[in-house]
């Protein structure tokens, strides 16, 4: 695997295989690797002669109280687990690389990146649409992938790239979990043991309101049986549990197509996202549906 740190050595490697003809996947993250993470390597892997991650934890989509400068960095064990999945290039660009002196250019998604996550995070979509925008113009891949873990973003991200005409190829991975289905994301390192233990609650608490709205119990009881759930588990503050549509993120009141159940709450210091595919069909059986 190729370890490039400056732009000027990447171009020429990116242009060699363009010449080639070999379709080139890009899977970028924020480093602190993990199952989930290389379940996107392998699916690129699948569908691309070459493999492309990068590594850069992007201080414009970090509100001014949030977890910068404390995010997991571990570029050792990155390294060798990209090298084990058959990544072909790791690309770990600087702040001053992708965004120069008088870097005065941002991206911004209207409507569904206002929502949620966006409402609780001014600013943090804009910050992920422009470095995603940026990763796109200097990588030039001809698919990406992203996880469904966080499926607001990766529903912005198609957004932008579809308005803005990029020609980039986006592909969704499902969320991997841990046994008892917590998913497993970066920051479930700051996690205690004890708050490790109840943060399972929080997917619990959204199969228990998936099972209940697709039984045909009104969705405003289920959604907030599911957060008395999160406060018992520990969870404080819980800042929304709602059932969107899996289009348009826009909030749902009754049970439709293709839906999802979406959620994001505090346990101790460390705060965890999630979101579980809810399907309306009486052929319904319990247990995690296919994501």
């Amino acid at each position: 695997m190729q370890i490039l740190r400056q732009m000027s050595a990447l171009v020429p490697v990116l242009a060699k295989w363009r010449g080639a003809g070999e379709r080139i996947a890009l899977v970028p993250t924020m480093g602190a690797l993990h199952a989930g993470h290389m379940a996107l390597i392998d699916a690129a892997r699948s569908r691309a002669e070459r493999v492309v991650a990068t590594i850069f934890v992007n201080p414009l989509q970090f509100g001014a109280s949030e977890d910068l400068d404390r995010y997991p960095r571990r570029e050792a064990q990155d390294v060798a687990l990209l090298e084990a999945h058959g990544c072909d290039l790791l690309w770990l660009p600087t702040g001053d690389e992708l965004y120069p002196p008088g870097f005065a250019t941002t991206v911004s998604v209207s409507g569904m990146s206002e929502r949620w996550e966006g409402e609780v995070r001014p600013g943090h979509f804009g910050g992920v649409a422009t470095v995603v925008a940026k990763l796109f113009a200097t990588v030039r891949p001809d698919l990406a992938l992203f996880g469904e873990k966080d499926f607001q973003q990766l529903a912005v991200i198609r957004r932008m790239t579809g308005d803005l005409g990029l020609g980039v190829e986006i592909v969704s991975v499902p969320t991997v979990r841990e046994r008892d289905g917590l998913a497993l994301s970066s920051r479930n390192a700051y996690l205690s043991a004890d708050e490790r233990e109840r943060a399972s609650t929080l997917p619990r608490a959204l199969e228990e309101a998936r099972d209940a709205i697709l039984g045909g119990e009104p969705v405003a009881l289920a959604i907030d049986r599911a957060k008395q759930r999160l406060g018992a588990g520990g969870f404080a503050p819980v800042d929304y549990v709602a059932l969107v549509s899996a289009a348009t993120l826009e909030p749902l009141k009754i049970a439709t197509s293709e839906m999802r159940l979406i959620a994001a709450a505090t346990i101790g210091t460390t705060r965890l996202i999630d979101n579980i595919r809810v399907i309306s069909d009486t052929n319904f059986r319990t247990g995690y549906l296919p994501r």
